[in-house]
């Protein structure tokens, strides 16, 4: 014999699936998702581009590298200029170079709104910094593996945004280079290190970041993932089921947050 159905103990439950679905969804959301622009397929940008914006990513992640700083150089200033046109997101750019101040110049003349550059080739960086603010643009500093987070004391109330890099730069998708073994350690010790120093800066992670390590790095305190092809661009999903599973990898890491 059924049992006599409760309207209001199945309207109570009903209202808490929802909430806490909308909680998770809302959590998920407060991770912002940044593509990596280089591992679009570079004979068709607009259409990569146009897709990524329709599943309603956060940032268009534009790196520019100058076969010095880094060993390769994947794409030039007039494709950047020219997408710049073609698209309403937000273009948070990564600089890995030598002449911060030329590409500094260039990405003002294209409209961007965030700039980061790499502390370990500026010989200026409180003028670099300075240089991107008063165009109106976010700066950030971006560090490589092993770089001393010390070197952001005197930064710290000139930024927006502390870019970690994971690996070593070098080529995007390239199957030889791996995340360093510390990089949760690593994002660890940066928030700490924020956090003791009374400063609110977000933490953005790039290099390797996959479905397997976004939970953990989450937890540890990344607040913007750029993505790769390691997931946003993994060769077994398309574009809209990557998105799915990376927001399925952050609220795991949202979780594990809240437990900790």
């Amino acid at each position: 014999m059924p049992f006599p159905l409760n309207n209001g103990l199945l309207l109570q439950s009903l209202s808490s699936f929802v909430n806490h679905n909308m909680m998770m969804k809302k959590r998920a959301d407060s991770v912002m998702i940044a593509p990596s622009l280089i591992c679009c397929d570079l004979c068709n940008l607009e259409r990569d581009v146009s897709a990524l914006e329709q599943l309603g990513v956060d940032y268009l992640h534009v790196d520019f590298l100058d076969a010095h700083f880094s060993p390769s150089m994947p794409m030039g200033i007039e494709v950047v200029k020219q997408l710049r046109e073609k698209t309403r997101l937000p273009f948070d750019v990564h600089l890995m170079v030598e002449n911060n101040e030329f590409f500094i110049q260039e990405m003002v003349k294209i409209g961007v709104q965030r700039i980061c550059f790499h502390y370990e080739s500026a010989l200026h960086v409180d003028r670099l910094l300075s240089m991107i603010r008063d165009n109106g643009i976010q700066p950030g500093i971006a560090l490589t593996p092993t770089t001393p987070l010390s070197v952001l004391e005197y930064c710290l109330e000139r930024i927006d945004f502390v870019l970690l890099m994971l690996i070593n730069p070098g080529f995007a998708g390239s199957k030889s280079e791996t995340q360093v073994p510390y990089a949760v350690k690593r994002v660890t010790d940066c928030k700490q290190y924020l956090t003791e120093r009374g400063a609110n800066i977000p933490i953005e992670i790039d290099g390797r970041v996959s479905f397997d390590n976004i939970p953990h790095l989450v937890a540890a305190g990344a607040e913007t993932v750029v993505a790769g092809s390691s997931s946003m661009f993994h060769v077994q999903g398309t574009l809209s089921e990557n998105m799915v599973a990376m927001k399925k990898a952050i609220s795991l890491g949202l979780e594990l947050t809240n437990s900790n």
